[in-house]
């Protein structure tokens, strides 16, 4: 703190400003003792300011450092030992408030962002250190390659999504298509706190698979959903373009507030109006018996949870309306896309598959060692709702999105 005797001695010199100011004013009824008042409580306001925002600053300064915060007398009388702590001169320091927010921000987030990676089960991402496995996306099939071509474009163009990676492997092209990096560590190039979220990684894909050896059409476009034991792909995306779906082959079922369309390939999905961490949501599934299907995921690790949304709204609005009564919804981690299981309408009706669809694909970290790195992505299971469901290794997964990306 400054002492009194410095600030009067600021003060006394400031006698002659004051005289000055009567004489430049040229009013000579001017009191004197007024001017000389303001004169102080201004000089005493100023150094109380510039005080605080030097203390801010040594603060700051002092913690990033890793030792503790100091004060420092801001100006010093001649009997004031000289001290070893910063310099807090006018020309070192006049930091704004901007300043003083920036230099938070960034000390906010040096703490809360981990400065090496964290254990993590699958892979290194410290959103995915409390699962063993994760719902990494979707493989849907297509019968061409006008027919792959146009699936492309009606994602890319309809909702924003880009191209990935690619791979060609004998016959089948396949080409994973998302809304950010689906690498299971930190990409190099995603800085804090500079880049989007979309620059992260762990995001789901959607892997549009075409094999040249098919003959048999799977989807003919303008036509219903072949099947219907996937109600919908959500996405949540901040905007979506109606006419590139349906310029791309897309069939709008309906479009008041949402948007219900049956892609290209035959994939139905629900586009929302929203802000997601990651766009690609959740596949919902219709189900005869929903406790079975429960019982299924349970024993492949996932939880039941409260179901995502995008909106602020959670649920209430026709924006993005909530599951109806008697739905589930469950993941393998809070962090990753889920499913959400709908109870199937018709009792009667018997549930049709869709050929369109050829997996949900889950990425999982195996038990033993001796499980790892098979290269084996043939491992299938069906769900009651006759979905079927891949699996594949951590390792396996890292080592085939780095050499396909």
């Amino acid at each position: 703190m400054q002492s009194k005797r410095g600030i009067y001695d600021v003060a006394i010199e400031e006698e002659s400003f004051c005289a000055a100011m009567s004489e430049m004013l040229g009013r000579r009824n001017v009191s004197w003792r007024i001017i000389h008042a303001l004169t102080i409580c201004l000089t005493i306001c100023f150094l109380q300011l510039f005080s605080a925002e030097a203390f801010v600053s040594d603060a700051f300064a002092s913690t990033r450092a890793g030792g503790l915060a100091r004060t420092t007398s801001m100006m010093k009388d001649d009997n004031t030992p000289e001290s070893d702590g910063p310099d807090y001169s006018r020309s070192s320091h006049s930091q704004t408030r901007r300043g003083i927010l920036r230099t938070a921000s960034v000390f906010t987030a040096a703490h809360l962002i981990p400065s090496t990676p964290a254990s993590a089960e699958v892979g290194t991402l410290p959103e995915f250190s409390d699962t063993n496995a994760i719902l990494q996306g979707l493989t849907v099939n297509v019968a061409d390659a006008s027919q792959q071509e146009a699936m492309i474009k009606f994602l890319e163009n309809g909702f924003d999504c880009k191209v990935l990676r690619k791979r060609i492997r004998g016959n089948v092209e396949e080409t994973w298509m998302g809304f950010g990096p689906e690498q299971l560590s930190i990409p190099d190039s995603f800085q804090i706190p500079v880049s989007a979220f979309a620059e992260y990684g762990g995001h789901a894909s959607i892997c549009i698979r075409y094999d040249s050896s098919t003959t048999a059409p799977l989807y003919r476009q303008g036509d219903d959903a072949p099947g219907d034991n996937i109600a919908y792909l959500q996405l949540g995306v901040p905007g979506y373009r109606i006419s590139q779906m349906v310029a791309n082959g897309g069939k709008i079922l309906d479009a008041y507030g949402l948007v219900n369309v049956v892609s290209p390939a035959g994939l139905p999905i629900r586009g929302i109006v929203g802000i997601s961490p990651d766009p690609i949501m959740f596949v919902a599934v219709n189900c005869k018996d929903i406790k079975a299907s429960r019982a299924f995921y349970e024993q492949l690790g996932f939880v039941e949870t409260d179901v995502p949304y995008s909106r602020p709204s959670m649920g209430t609005t026709l924006f993005e309306p909530a599951p109806p009564k008697g739905s589930v919804y469950m993941s393998p981690s809070k962090n990753c896309m889920g499913v959400l299981l709908l109870p199937y309408p018709n009792k009667r009706k018997t549930i049709t598959t869709n050929p369109a669809v050829e997996s949900l694909n889950i990425v999982y970290k195996p038990a033993t060692s001796d499980d790892a790195g098979t290269g084996n992505e043939e491992l299938m299971l069906t769900d009651p709702s006759n979905l079927a469901i891949k699996f594949q290794s951590v390792s396996d997964f890292i080592a085939q999105e780095k050499v396909t990306r």
